[in-house]
């Protein structure tokens, strides 16, 4: 979906609005179960877009809020 979004920047936004380290969060965990609401869905969703992932959705996140899901989708690679 973007070709400046790369894994490791996927992970530590998510982990600044989560304000967790980087390396907490589980590929596979909900992020829901870490405290991530919709208010920061949309917050990433923002910033992604304006990184490069322009048809970015809410939908597209909330569906399946893990790291390895969003990782594949707006990198096309592994978390």
């Amino acid at each position: 979906m973007s070709q400046t979004l790369s894994p490791e920047r996927v992970r530590a936004d998510i982990a600044e609005l989560l304000d967790c380290d980087p390396a907490e969060i589980v590929p596979g965990e909900d992020l829901f179960d870490l405290g991530l609401d919709s208010v920061r869905i949309m917050t990433l969703v923002q910033r992604w877009r304006a990184a490069g992932a322009g048809s970015l959705q809410f939908p597209d996140l909330a569906e399946q809020p893990e790291l390895a899901h969003w990782t594949a989708l707006l990198t096309g690679r592994a978390a």
